[in-house]
């Protein structure tokens, strides 16, 4: 793989404490080589490709930290679903990867909009509803795309699960039904475990199996959930000491405290739906900048393709009218989301080592009107020049 030299840029590390500054990026073997104010082409390979980043912002490139693009497809006559196995309220096991169809139209629109890493996960149709990953939004194969898999166990509160059981009049169809099915769930995990630990012949279980990565602290619980469900998911993901995310987490301003003294991260959004009755009554943009300034980890997210994936750059700027610095915000589409899913040591930030997956970028995304990705890089490979 060819060395390329991103030269005279201004560049955003997004590392903690590291201010921006132009300098020059070296990319070699898919990985970012060397990062200083100035890189002598003269040491470099003869073959060296040389990029001039003049008058342009070189970032990370961006994460959304919860999307079903691949798996919902909106594009033809009929609607596809693939995210959602509603066979039955616990789903455990069912693995997002073998949904995503790779050749789905939004991966390049994210991958042209500087979007590099993704996490795919299945719908919120069921209570326990599967096994989200991460991967890179540019590829063939979604396999070869996988970063980290499974990133998480899916858990779905409100009116989604509701919704698909209470119309078949069976469990649950109401939020009471909801929490038994989370309590049962994960006590009948918690004693397949201890019964694993203690050597007892057990029937395999691929349900629990998943269940255990959550119980052993390897990945966390995604929860969807909303308003006084976040109540419910504290206590349930307390009781049995699971590391969490709350996903869309629209009221959050009512709980902060909870939310704060829970220790779990925030997946919030997408901020540009609109407001309705149900989970969508408070759709409070302002607990962004409560929870970062309070400590929270905070990841901004489109729900795609339920929201466009460029819809991305309004999360930033809706962010920032609300008070959070722009920097900030920043690290809401970067190095926020990479710890998240668990990718930190790849992605997320500029750093020596990691994955050359970059952006360069004409004005300040979420800033500007006119902000414009024109050149995304995954895996050292520049995927996407902008031609105009």
């Amino acid at each position: 793989m060819e060395h390329i030299l991103i030269q005279n840029g201004t560049l955003y590390t997004m590392e903690e404490g590291t201010e921006p500054f132009q300098g020059d990026l070296l990319v070699a073997e898919g990985k970012i080589k060397s990062i200083a104010k100035e890189i002598c082409p003269a040491t470099l390979p003869s073959d060296t490709k040389v990029v001039d980043a003049s008058g342009m912002n070189i970032f990370p490139g961006l994460i959304d930290a919860h999307s079903h693009i691949g798996l919902f497809d909106f594009n033809g006559e009929n609607s596809v679903d693939d995210a959602n196995e509603m066979t039955g309220p616990v789903t455990l096991s069912v693995d997002a990867r073998y949904g995503v169809n790779p050749k789905a139209k939004e991966f390049r629109v994210a991958y042209e909009y500087g979007i590099t890493t993704m996490l795919l996960t299945p719908g919120s149709g069921n209570v326990f509803c599967g096994l989200p990953f991460a991967l890179k939004t540019y590829g063939d194969n979604v396999f070869d795309m996988s970063i980290k898999a499974p990133c998480a166990v899916k858990i779905a509160l409100g009116g989604n699960p509701k919704g698909t059981y209470g119309d078949r009049n069976q469990l649950p169809m109401t939020r009471m039904g909801v929490a038994k099915v989370l309590w049962e769930t994960f006590g009948k995990a918690k004693a397949y475990q201890e019964a694993k630990e203690k050597g007892e012949a057990l029937e395999y279980d691929p349900d629990m199996e998943a269940m255990l990565l959550a119980l052993r602290g390897e990945i966390p619980c995604k929860i969807h959930c909303t308003q006084y469900d976040m109540l419910t998911a504290i206590e349930v993901a307390k009781a049995f000491g699971v590391r969490f995310s709350l996903e869309h987490a629209w009221g959050a301003t009512d709980y902060m405290d909870e939310i704060v003294e829970s220790g779990c991260d925030i997946c919030y959004g997408p901020i540009g739906t609109y407001r309705c009755v149900g989970e969508r009554r408070k759709v409070d943009i302002e607990a962004v900048k409560t929870l970062d300034e309070r400590g929270v980890t905070v990841a901004l997210i489109t729900d795609s393709p339920i929201l466009s994936e460029e819809s991305l750059y309004h999360h930033i700027g809706e962010a920032v009218r609300e008070g959070v610095p722009w920097m900030r915000a920043l690290r809401m589409v970067t190095v926020n989301p990479s710890k998240i899913l668990g990718v930190e040591e790849r992605i997320g930030t500029l750093t020596e080592g990691k994955d050359a997956d970059l952006i360069l970028v004409k004005g300040r995304l979420g800033l500007d009107t006119d902000a414009k990705v024109l050149c995304t890089m995954i895996n050292g490979q520049i995927v996407y020049q902008s031609t105009r």
